[in-house]
């Protein structure tokens, strides 16, 4: 996979895990199952299916699509009722993902599981799990301005995460660097200063957008959240953000 160095937006786009509406249950060759407990206090057919709708309620997610899932937190977990970091050294796909280490830190950043404002857990259940594939999910045919507007946020908020790796609310030129470096280590024909020149250029470019026209002793600190919805207005988040249900396989989104 080739992640687009050319801006700010896109190479953060092109380099996540990008759950994908071809996911059906029928697709990988076995029939469905209920889906099994994650919690070992459940055990009717009834609790569960309560249990499976409440989740669906919660992450926008099919009942299919939870057991799609509930399938893969399964076989990643090695039939656990968690998942740990080396538990993600089952996805094949993630190897030779440039930024897989803030792939996987993704998954147990507490601002994305509980709304804190730092830290790291060291283990995730289904329900964190889906909580956090549910910043993947693509758009739907039937979702409203409102829905739309609270769903491309809701990606962004994560996506926003994922630069921001000391949790300030900020994200700094260095931070954009280290991000950038990480993406283009891959590539032969680009050293470091020019992983940190593209860095630079997509910075100016972002103060541009946020502040203006600033004066030649101002420093731009770095990205807050709104400034980065204005650096994502009219770039289609919606669709790009997805990942395949059944593999977690990162998807190649420019070229």
């Amino acid at each position: 996979m080739r992640p687009c160095p050319s801006s700010l937006a896109r190479p953060a786009a092109s380099a996540l895990p990008c759950p994908d509406p071809a996911g059906t249950p029928e697709s990988d060759g076995c029939c469905c199952h209920p889906l099994p407990s994650p919690s070992p206090a459940m055990g009717s057919s009834h609790s569960i299916s309560e249990e499976t709708r409440q989740l669906a309620h919660k992450t926008g997610f099919t009942t299919d699509q939870i057991e799609n899932l509930h399938r893969r937190f399964k076989q990643l977990s090695g039939d656990q009722l968690t998942i740990r970091k080396e538990n993600f050294d089952r996805v094949p796909d993630l190897e030779f993902n440039p930024i897989r280490s803030k792939i996987i830190q993704a998954f147990f950043d507490k601002r994305n599981l509980r709304g804190a404002s730092e830290g790291f857990v060291d283990e995730i259940n289904f329900e964190d799990f889906l909580t956090i594939m549910s910043n993947f999910r693509p758009i739907e045919l039937n979702m409203d301005e409102e829905q739309l507007d609270r769903f491309r946020k809701q990606k962004l908020k994560f996506l926003f995460h994922m630069y921001d790796g000391d949790s300030d609310g900020k994200i700094t030129l260095q931070e954009y660097r280290n991000v950038v470096q990480q993406m283009l280590s891959g590539n032969p024909h680009l050293d470091k200063e020019s992983a940190r020149s593209i860095a630079d250029g997509a910075m100016m470019e972002a103060a541009s957008i946020c502040v203006g026209q600033m004066e030649p002793d101002q420093v731009y600190e770095g990205i807050t959240f709104d400034d980065f919805l204005k650096i994502w207005e009219g770039i289609d988040i919606e669709t790009k953000m997805h990942v395949r249900f059944l593999t977690l396989e990162p998807m190649a989104l420019c070229y």
